[in-house]
């Protein structure tokens, strides 16, 4: 029996334990019954059968489940006489084990307290699996040679139920130690874990940092010599030359210590990032569980449902080992089960179907997990009839999803996608099994909830592929990221069709809006920064950098800023306090500490469509394309008023100024020194600083005060207007008094035509 060590020893009870024990050795009786059936029975198989039977019978004695004890010690004496010759276990002795299994699977549930009520309800039916045991046990066809004499002993063994050591020496099973810990704590270690190695990276920009400051210090002393050198033939002092000579030599020992100092530094960087990667990596690793542990229960599945249906069908599982994220394989489990479902009913043929198709009467489906290029592959196939593509082109059309012009077009990859739409089914008839259309919808919706991708391949007569393409774990993601309006913004990878870098003679213009071809497609353009809700920033530049997303039906290229390059990123939920962020599924934080976004492929991609179904959607036009070959003047508005900030807005927009606002006049100065802007308009009422006080700080900049400020106010005293110019205000215009051209003529005055 395994030993489990946990935090505290009360944290488990002795039936806690015992349903520990029932896990762990059921699952190992039904894989070796299952490989029974298929294969005939070796003394090592029968031997790990008649042990784990043996475990439960001694475990379920001592926490008193005497039901769950009796069915172990049957199925006991069933193992034991096949070891013996007595018995041949075929297919109704597997069936009737596998029975006796589910009813340990059960019992393990209750405890001393709910035992009495489930005997009541289900006794009976316990007993009659028993006599019925004992029946095959007995029956004269059980073994190869019926011995009346041997079978009387083996019904007089499951009466009076001996305790029996097992016939060969049990070797010591090795101790697992396990350390109980909830979900929570681990959550929060990781997320440490994960800050460390952040913190961690924030060292090696520092260092460049100070490898730029030690050039410096080497170009300061070549400078220094080179003066010595220069004066060495002036008539100098003595004593001059000795203040050169020991400022040289200070320069010198300063820059050695500087050289130590700094090798230390590179050593501890390179030791602490090292450190910090194996402590995430190990802290990771405890999130990681087995692919088998998920599927355990597949093959039995698979058996019975086979029965059900008269097909003879076998589940291979490869790549148990394969080490994946403890919350994807919680994902998996359902939709694997509606694809294995799917595939014994629709894929599988009956045996005879299969001989006459030259076929082994014995179906096999797989189930595949691999990691390959930084994700999860998890594939599931079949050798079965596969699909009829020019059907399922029928069908689409037959239901009207599509129009049969469209669909006779489609080719094989589209119409296939079909088969993931909600209620989207083969079958004329629904049964208990399938023809809801619900199988590969599931299969669909969790992809995309952990930000993978499904693709479905088949050959007719051969079989059908479906392949789950899946991160390795919810808690890291490989992302792009790019810059949308100044700020960084990372899009899973997994969920990017494309990218590439757009020139401006291969954009066409549909119906009024941009688009562009990829492949045989015309893919529509947009700015990301109207999606995001963010400030314009313009790149003059002969290429658009484009981010495609979105399915062949829907697909949508990106006007970035910029690329940044590809990250891997520790994902950090956002606080639920704020609920669901539109197009923000996650945040994290890069190798210098900045936080950035993580976008929410599929909320935005239904952002797009909710701005194109209401006719608000700015395809790229006069604020992004045509800027990158002419950059637009920009203006930045300064005002707490909403009303003021959009009219503002809105007026220098439509006169072809590129123009950004500001709250306030904090917001304002750090919006101006980000720098950029050709005009500053402020208001001078705001809270935290005031247009005033905006005006003198711009002036005061070295960098700055070139820069034209006007300021408009609704106060139209002649000291207020005063108030404004000395601060060094350009141009001072009362609200009350004026109009549309009034501020326009400003503005032209200021810095000139929007085009220059």
């Amino acid at each position: 029996m395994n030993k489990i060590l946990h935090a505290n020893p009360r944290d488990l009870s002795m039936q806690e334990l015992f349903r520990v024990e029932a896990k762990n050795q059921t699952a190992l009786l039904t894989n070796g019954l299952l490989e029974l059936e298929r294969t005939p029975a070796g003394p090592e198989q029968l031997e790990a059968l008649m042990r784990a039977a043996h475990s439960l019978k001694g475990a379920a004695r001592i926490v008193n489940l005497l039901p769950a004890e009796h069915i172990a010690h049957a199925m006991e004496d069933c193992f034991v006489a096949a070891q013996q010759g007595r018995l041949h276990l075929g297919e109704a002795h597997i069936d009737a084990l596998l029975d006796g299994v589910d009813w340990l699977v059960t019992i393990a549930q209750h405890d001393e307290n709910s035992l009495p009520q489930w005997q009541a309800v289900q006794g009976a039916a316990c007993e009659a699996w028993l006599t019925k045991l004992r029946t095959l046990l007995t029956a004269p066809d059980s073994s190869p040679a019926a011995n009346p004499e041997t079978n009387a002993t083996a019904g007089a063994a499951l009466e009076t139920v001996p305790e029996r050591k097992p016939t060969v020496a049990a070797q010591p099973e090795p101790v697992d130690r396990v350390l109980h810990l909830t979900a929570e704590n681990l959550n929060r270690l990781l997320g440490l874990a994960g800050e460390a190695l952040v913190e961690s990276r924030w060292l090696r920009p520092f260092a460049e940092s100070l490898h730029r400051l030690k050039r410096m210090q080497t170009d300061l002393e070549r400078t220094l010599d080179g003066l010595r050198q220069a004066m060495e033939g002036e008539n100098l002092t003595e004593p001059v030359q000795e203040q050169v000579a020991g400022l040289l030599r200070q320069v010198a020992e300063a820059q050695h210590f500087f050289n130590a100092r700094l090798q230390e530094l590179d050593l501890y960087e390179r030791r602490t990032a090292n450190l910090s990667n194996q402590l995430y990596l190990e802290v990771l690793r405890t999130r990681m569980r087995p692919f088998g542990d998920g599927v355990q229960r597949f093959p039995r599945m698979v058996r019975d449902l086979a029965q059900t249906l008269g097909k003879r069908v076998h589940l291979e599982i490869k790549g148990e080992g394969t080490q994946v994220d403890r919350d994807i394989l919680g994902h998996l489990e359902a939709p694997l089960a509606h694809l294995l479902r799917n595939a014994v009913d629709h894929g599988c043929e009956s045996p005879a179907a299969r001989q006459r198709a030259g076929k082994p009467p014995e179906a096999v489906i797989c189930i595949e997990a691999r990691h390959h290029a930084g994700m999860l592959q998890v594939i599931v196939s079949d050798d079965g009839v596969g699909l009829d593509v020019e059907r399922v082109r029928s069908v689409i059309a037959d239901r009207k999803l599509t129009t049969p012009a469209v669909a006779k077009r489609m080719n094989e990859g589209e119409l296939l996608q079909f088969l993931f739409l909600p209620g989207f089914t083969m079958k004329d008839s629904v049964t208990e099994i399938s023809g809801r259309g619900v199988g590969l919808d599931v299969v669909q919706n969790m992809v995309r909830s952990v930000r993978g991708t499904a693709r479905l391949t088949t050959q007719p007569g051969q079989g059908l592929r479906i392949q789950l393409q899946l991160p390795l774990t919810l808690s890291v993601l490989r992302t792009l990221l790019v810059e949308i309006g100044g700020e960084p913004y990372a899009f899973p990878l997994a969920q990017i069709d494309s990218t590439l870098k757009l020139a401006h003679h291969r954009i066409e213009i549909l119906e009024g809006r941009h688009h562009f071809r990829l492949a045989d497609q015309h893919v529509g353009l947009l700015a990301a920064h109207q999606v995001f809700a963010c400030p314009e920033v313009i790149n003059p530049g002969a290429e658009l950098s484009i981010v495609v997303v979105g399915e062949r039906s829907a697909r949508y290229g990106l006007v970035v800023d910029r690329f940044l390059g590809e990250r891997e990123l520790i994902v950090q939920p956002l606080d639920p306090r704020l609920g669901k962020v539109k197009d923000i599924s996650a945040a994290a934080l890069m190798e210098d500490g900045a936080p950035v976004l993580i976008v929410d492929v599929d909320d935005m991609l239904r952002s797009i469509e909710k701005l194109a179904a209401t006719g608000t959607l700015e395809f790229v036009g006069q604020g992004t394309l045509t800027a990158t070959l002419s950059p637009r003047k920009r203006v930045l508005v300064v005002d707490d008023s909403l009303t003021v900030r959009e009219l503002e807005r809105k007026l220098l927009e439509g006169a072809g100024y590129t123009t950004e606002v500001a709250v306030d006049g904090m917001d304002g100065w750090n919006a101006v020194r980000a720098g950029g802007f050709d005009l500053i308009i402020t208001d001078v009422d705001m809270p935290r600083l005031d247009g005033i006080e905006l005006a003198t700080l711009i002036k005061q900049d070295p960098q700055l005060k070139a820069l034209p400020v006007m300021i408009v106010s609704y106060k139209d005293r002649e000291e207020d207007r005063r108030r404004g110019l000395e601060a060094g205000a350009d141009y001072y215009l009362t609200k009350g008094s004026f109009h549309d051209e009034t501020l326009l003529r400003a503005v032209v005055d200021l810095i000139g035509e929007a085009d220059p």
